[in-house]
């Protein structure tokens, strides 16, 4: 008999993990809820052709395909056992291959946008927590099952959109009190100008692809990977020299430095001028206390971006990456032939950024409380008559449990103690008979006398 064991890169969550999850999931829901976003969810899986070659050959690699189950055909319902395990003989058919779980939440919004728009009050602006999955190999802070976080607004071109999404990042941090993140800038335009600059415009993919990699394989490996895609030592050469901004050891330019970089490496591409606009808007938008860097490496590797584009980093004391990411879209529902509205949307790494607040120390201690308090069992009579109390202090708001049988007080306060509850509550039947009970903190050792009618004031402080 097979042991018990999880697919790769998958996990379970044990309560005390489920509720620093949900810590981080409640902080940014309410962060995206003051900025007037509204919450949104869409199946597990889509048809594979909604998600194919939406993400670029990378993705198209990484992506989970769901096969056919043969139940689609009513004849195959009729079938003995044998004749349907004959129709899965066929499994690795392309045929048999029509959904995928989503990849990311982006491609299946900007469906929905698509097949609902006659009906959108525009601009629109959704907010949704929902896992995704991707076949990359499993390491520390990445998945194969992963929850994403994202803000999009569609509808609208206005800048002032990603002036607040870089604001969102911010206020989310900040409430979570990750200090020292930094939130990377850069323009999907800045990068085509760069392809056009070097007469390489057929090949801007390409480009974009190679230079995604750079803080994971290398300069060395990048201008490899870019000769391989037919580009001159030339061209190589002039992307190398537009990438040192960032890449030089020891040299920190500043967001007004890399402008003027910028400015002049673009003074003959208009495409590459706008892009530039483009930044400087953003950056004036924002106040300083945003840790926002111009990074002329970031290219992110989706092939929808059209703008701007963010990435969220960890502090440095984390070896971690990056914590979220996302970028202007301008015409993703034209994939769904549903031409002319523009998009913009960023998304929260949650798996990653729990990982930051475990090691940083910054969950709270209260989150990891689930009981407030357990009601010993004193005997059959006593638990009885306590169960009573316990109701009204459930009432009242006040999560509580009591112990499910008699047992030795040492046994329950074992008990309580593995499961850090905050209180114990001990009901004899001399405290049934003077209407009050025994109340021990059991974080402190504390032990007061509480009579009933005080009890849900008391445990609720």
């Amino acid at each position: 008999m097979p042991k018990p064991s999880l697919p790769q890169g998958t996990r379970d969550f044990a309560a005390d993990v489920v509720r620093k999850r949900q810590y981080i999931f409640n902080t940014i829901k309410s962060v995206f809820e003051l900025y007037s976003f509204e919450p949104l969810e869409t199946p597990a899986m889509e048809n594979l052709d909604t998600l194919i070659g939406k993400y670029g050959e990378e993705g198209d690699k990484l992506m989970f395909k769901i096969l056919n189950n043969g139940i689609s055909n009513p004849k195959n319902i009729e079938k003995s056992k044998a004749g349907f395990e004959k129709v899965l003989e066929g499994k690795s058919s392309s045929d048999l291959t029509e959904r995928a779980l989503k990849y990311d939440l982006t491609i299946p919004f900007a469906r929905y946008v698509a097949m609902n728009h006659g009906r959108l009050t525009f601009p629109f602006r959704r907010y949704q927590i929902q896992p995704v999955w991707r076949g990359d190999s499993p390491q520390k802070g990445r998945y194969r099952e992963f929850t994403q976080c994202d803000a999009d607004v569609v509808g609208s071109k206005s800048l002032l959109n990603e002036a607040e999404l870089a604001l969102i990042y911010h206020d989310v941090f900040t409430k979570l009190g990750i200090a020292g993140y930094e939130l990377r800038l850069n323009n999907r335009k800045i990068l085509a100008a760069l392809a056009e600059t070097c007469q390489a415009a057929d090949k801007t993919v390409a480009i974009t692809t190679a230079i995604d990699k750079l803080d994971k394989i290398g300069m060395e490996r990048v201008k490899e990977e870019l000769l391989q895609k037919e580009l001159t030592a030339t061209q190589v050469a002039l992307i190398e020299r537009y990438l040192s901004m960032d890449t030089q050891p020891g040299i920190t330019l500043t967001n007004a430095e890399k402008i003027a970089f910028l400015k002049n490496f673009f003074a003959a591409s208009e495409t590459g001028m706008q892009g530039i606009a483009e930044l400087e808007y953003i950056i004036e938008m924002l106040p300083p206390e945003v840790h926002l860097v111009i990074d002329t490496t970031l290219a992110r590797g989706l092939n929808y971006y059209t703008g701007a584009i963010f990435e969220a980093k960890a502090p440095a004391a984390v070896k971690i990456g990056s914590i979220g990411g996302g970028g202007r879209y301008d015409d993703l529902t034209g994939l769904f032939d549903v031409p002319g509205i523009p998009g913009v949307g960023i998304s929260f790494g949650v798996d990653r950024i729990y990982d930051v607040l475990t090691e940083l120390n910054l969950f709270p201690a209260e989150v990891q409380q689930g009981t407030k308090a357990i009601f010993f069992n004193m005997g059959e009579a006593e638990s009885y008559y306590a169960f009573g109390i316990m109701q009204r202090m459930r009432a009242a708001g006040i999560s509580c449990e009591m112990y499910h049988e008699p047992a030795k007080i040492a046994k329950q306060f074992s008990y309580s103690e593995k499961k850090q509850i905050g209180y114990a509550v001990i009901i004899g039947s001399r405290e049934i008979e003077q209407h009050y009970c025994v109340v021990k903190n059991l974080a402190t050792g504390l032990q007061e006398v509480v009579v009933f009618d005080n009890l849900a004031a008391y445990l609720g402080r």
